[in-house]
């Protein structure tokens, strides 16, 4: 963590640079407020009462969208997992304006000063969200977790749930949660690391706020009980997309592996950072060896994750069989439907299939839309996000034009060169040539603009 020091307010300038160069909206129409306010006063009526049901949340702590809650038993050596997800769909209804406009939106867009909601907070941060200070409709799915981590889904269905506390990633503890919720995630690894799958997260570089208007730029590591977390939705997402890829409908997220070239250069990478990588041994078991808190095994899973194409939406198709390389399996997008517009539409599908109905025309027909939909929204997110990182970078180093620093190369490719600074969270290009991944640099800041979110550097060794 590097706290900036930002006296010029050079920061806050160009954050609202970025949300005017991007078109971030700051606000929603009035008549889409007028639907969420309206939407948020309807009561549920086609929901179960489970609200005996123990349901807890787990989150960043300042996070009020809550998407989902969970409770954990024990079905004889099978775990099953009843995971409660927001139910949208009940307040937003086909062509209105709320819906209209999430379809402008696509997902919600997060920067440091604040996020620009798919829905109204009336809605994704009080209604709908699952908060613990009142009952909350929701869609169950109950997936079944074998002692070998396989899963399928049991079963869904709309219910009332109260949510009995919002837990937080980082003050979390085992006694707050279900009895089963380390084991669960354990069973879910282990099916990961017997198929393959490569779902490693590296730390990532961001601007958090700290408050008082004050941000920090850092390389963040992924803490225990996000993994944990991420176990039961990755369990919930590969139960759905199974069960709707065998009733042939449904919208998939789809990954290629690296390619021949890619993995190639990785292995270069990886023999220049030290690290030994049998030839036998694939990608994903490479990957699943390495520490994310030591800065050379960081690296290369930073590199890892830049060497594929990314992810994708797909609809079901006859005949292809959706793969996610990552996750070694189907998967779909079903989870956060507070977040992210196809999500509402899987959700509705499952809850369909899964009762024994026919999809609506209207979730098939998104289907074949939101590809297209989804992509732009993802493609603006990293841009905004890559557009915030290089700000802070350069607020950061404003103050330190013609030092010299300490950097290590990362990668190397037909534009030149991609370092991390040793003391500093900043990755950044090089012009130069002659150095592999792995080198030792020493570079001179030469030229920073936050105003154009440029630092420029040169070699000195």
């Amino acid at each position: 963590m590097k706290a900036l020091a930002d006296p010029a307010n050079a920061l806050g300038r160009g954050l609202v640079a970025i949300r005017s160069e991007f078109q971030v909206p700051d606000a929603f129409p009035a008549n889409v407020l007028a639907a969420a306010e309206a939407a948020a006063k309807r009561r549920p009526t086609e929901h179960a009462d489970r609200t005996s049901w123990p349901f807890v949340t787990l989150d960043p702590a300042q996070s009020t969208d809550l998407d989902q809650a969970f409770t954990i038993e024990r079905s004889g050596a099978d775990l099953l997992l009843h995971y409660a997800i927001a139910d949208v769909a009940w307040f937003v209804d086909d062509g209105d304006p709320i819906d209209v406009e999430a379809w402008r939106r696509g997902t919600t867009l997060y920067l440091p000063d604040g996020k620009a909601g798919l829905y109204p907070p009336v809605l994704s941060e009080g209604a709908a969200s699952l908060l613990p200070d009142g009952p909350r409709p929701a869609v169950i799915f109950t997936v079944r977790v074998a002692i070998d981590g396989s899963v399928r889904l049991e079963g869904a269905e709309r219910a009332i749930i109260r949510s009995t506390a919002k837990l937080a990633y980082d003050r979390v503890r085992a006694e707050d949660l279900p009895a089963d919720f380390a084991e669960l995630a354990t069973r879910i690894e282990m099916a990961e690391d017997r198929r393959g799958a490569a779902r490693v997260d590296p730390p990532e570089q961001e601007v958090a706020a700290l408050g008082n208007g004050r941000f920090g730029l850092l390389f963040r590591p992924r803490l225990k009980s996000e993994d944990n977390n991420a176990a039961m939705s990755l369990a919930t997402n590969m139960a759905i997309a199974d069960a709707l890829q065998a009733q042939h409908t449904g919208l998939f997220r789809v990954m290629a592996e690296p390619d021949e070239r890619a993995i190639k250069r990785l292995r270069i990478t990886a023999r220049a950072f030290g690290m030994t990588w049998p030839e036998n041994a694939t990608l994903a078991q490479f990957e699943h060896g390495l520490d994310p808190g030591q800065p050379r095994e960081a690296a290369i899973m930073l590199a890892i994750r830049r060497a594929g194409a990314g992810a994708s939406y797909v609809p079901y198709r006859d005949g292809v069989v959706p793969w996610h390389a990552a996750m070694g399996a189907t998967y779909a997008h079903s989870t956060a439907p507070l977040r992210r517009l196809a999500d509402r539409y899987v959700v509705r599908a499952t809850l369909a299939i899964a009762n024994g109905h026919p999809v609506p025309d209207v979730v098939s027909e998104a289907f074949g839309k939101l590809p297209k939909v989804m992509a732009r929204a993802d493609a603006l997110g990293g841009q905004i996000e890559r557009a915030v990182v290089d700000l802070a970078e350069a607020v950061m180093l404003q103050a330190d034009e013609g030092k010299i620093f300490p950097a290590i190369v990362t990668d190397v490719d037909e534009r030149g060169v991609r370092m991390q600074l040793r003391d500093l969270p900043v990755v950044a290009r090089l012009a130069t040539n002659g150095v592999a991944p792995g080198d030792d640099l020493s570079v001179k800041l030469t030229a920073v603009s936050p105003d154009q979110r440029v630092v420029i550097f040169e070699r000195v060794s």
